[in-house]
């Protein structure tokens, strides 16, 4: 979905046209998947970051075209709406030079992103939800110029018949119920999306582990508490998104509608195969953009996999020497709160799934429990409750303590990382974030408890502890 289109009006010729391609590229997908084809070497790990333009006041700043064109970076690109934009991160290979190599990179493109607005009069801003959105904000004059986001709202509102799009989320002690007609409540989530390149052999086990891993992810990472000035789950985000872009398109096994945005239903049995098959015959087309280009390219296959939003999702890309792999995207994590945190995080997430991957934890966890620990740890961060593979209900801080880090820490020791790295990111940082469950949801509604409704000085407060580059948990209120 990082490209342009050049066409926005859709004929019923181009959806038949579109599914037919798509039906003959998944065939060469099969293929692929029964000779593997794919990229065996070392594992890749790579992320994208999406971040706010805000003016001085704090508010959204609608100038992402501005800012843009002043950048001139192609790692740095366009979101949804003119208030946002993203961050690439190169792909490297994962080990012992990647926690600099993120941390290098991320302040790279962050000193220079944050140079470019301040000549604009703006600043730069890594949160899941900017606490000085409001909804008035969110309209179709706030889209971002580029064609695809324009295309993509029309579809959308299509397949809906143009029924309207309904957010009703429930704090513990406040709710909010809007309504839109476009999908722009969508570009008020923000996030940090981790990539993992791997092996056929092992990818499934992989994708699998990523749902598992999903709720002490969301636990962690907590950091959109507040949403239009209401206090709702600690990773509001989670379901924001998907009610904003609300398009039921099949039922699972339980009678569940299957939305666009998606945990999923089940975990993949055999291979990857099972979810670019459900792609095919489960979703319908939304842009039916078509390309002259050979079938080997994929286009028109991973146009369709870029609208469908699992929280996990598959990707097929292509090497320098043009040879397919497999990454897997995991889409959990809110942006933020600083560099130190996020790159804690991503750490955490491969050392994670490297410890989990050979224990299949899986086949002790049912699908619909580590659905229903993803949800819960959406609504309550790090006071979540969790089942384990053991059977057993505890608090998902035990979880991390007990045996995630440990078990992240032992795993990425064996792939040769620095033990002081290790040290410094898991236990420095994640341990003591998790311990004293100050990740930054809890820092923004502490904030507010001692301040009050002033969600202009919160984000002032978070932005200058942003600019320290001090991980949340030492954070001042």
């Amino acid at each position: 979905m990082g490209s342009e289109i050049t066409k926005t009006e859709f004929s019923a010729e181009d959806f038949r046209q579109f599914q037919q391609n798509l039906r003959k590229e998944t065939r060469l997908l099969m293929e692929w998947f029964a000779a593997d084809a794919f990229e065996k070497h070392e594992v890749m790990c790579g992320i994208e970051l999406e971040g706010w333009l805000v003016d001085s006041d704090c508010t959204p700043a609608a100038r992402n075209d501005e800012f843009l064109a002043r950048v001139n970076d192609p790692l740095v690109v366009a979101e949804l709406s003119k208030y946002n934009f993203e961050l690439n991160v190169p792909p490297h290979p994962l080990n012992r030079q990647l926690p600099e190599f993120l941390r290098t990179q991320l302040q790279t493109l962050l000193e220079s992103c944050s140079r470019h607005a301040r000549e604009m009069g703006c600043q730069t801003i890594f949160t899941g939800i900017l606490p000085t959105l409001q909804d008035r904000m969110l309209t179709l004059e706030s889209m971002s110029s580029m064609q695809r986001f324009h295309a993509l709202n029309r579809e959308i509102l299509k397949s809906r018949s143009l029924h309207p799009l309904k957010i009703h989320i429930e704090g513990a002690s406040e709710r909010l119920e809007v309504v839109h007609r476009d999908v722009m409540a969508e570009a008020a989530t923000t996030s940090l999306q981790i990539h993992f390149q791997v092996p056929l052999s092992k990818a499934a086990a992989f994708y699998n582990v990523a749902h598992v891993l999903s709720a002490p992810m969301a636990a962690l990472s907590a950091n959109s508490p507040f949403l239009f000035g209401r206090e709702l789950w600690d990773e509001t985000r989670i379901p924001l998104f998907e009610q904003a872009v609300n398009t039921p398109s099949f039922v699972d096994p339980a009678g569940r509608p299957v939305s666009r945005v998606t945990f999923g239903h089940d975990y993949v049995r055999e291979s990857l195969r099972e979810v670019f098959l459900e792609n095919l015959d489960g979703f319908p087309v939304l842009l039916p953009v078509l390309f002259d280009h050979d079938y080997a390219m994929m286009h028109h296959l991973r146009l369709h996999n870029g609208t469908i939003w699992r929280w996990n999702r598959p990707l097929i890309g292509f090497g320098d020497d043009g040879r397919p792999h497999l990454r897997i995207e995991h889409r959990v994590p809110a942006a933020g709160p600083s560099i130190p945190d996020m790159v804690a995080n991503i750490l955490f997430f491969y050392g994670a799934i490297l410890h989990l991957q050979p224990e299949v934890p899986q086949a002790e966890l049912t699908f619909e429990e580590a659905r229903a620990n993803f949800y819960a740890a959406a609504r309550s961060g790090l006071d979540a409750q969790v089942r384990w593979t053991s059977g057993d209900s505890m608090p998902v801080e035990t979880l991390i303590l007990q045996h995630l880090i440990p078990g992240a820490i032992l795993a990425l020791a064996a792939a040769g990382f620095r033990s002081s790295d290790l040290r410094y990111y898991l236990v420095d940082i994640l341990a003591q974030r998790v311990a004293s469950r100050r990740n930054g949801a809890w820092w923004q509604k502490a904030f507010i408890k001692k301040h009050g409704p002033d969600f202009r000085a919160l984000t002032q407060a978070y932005l200058e502890n942003q600019r320290r580059d001090t991980p949340v948990h030492e954070w001042s209120l």
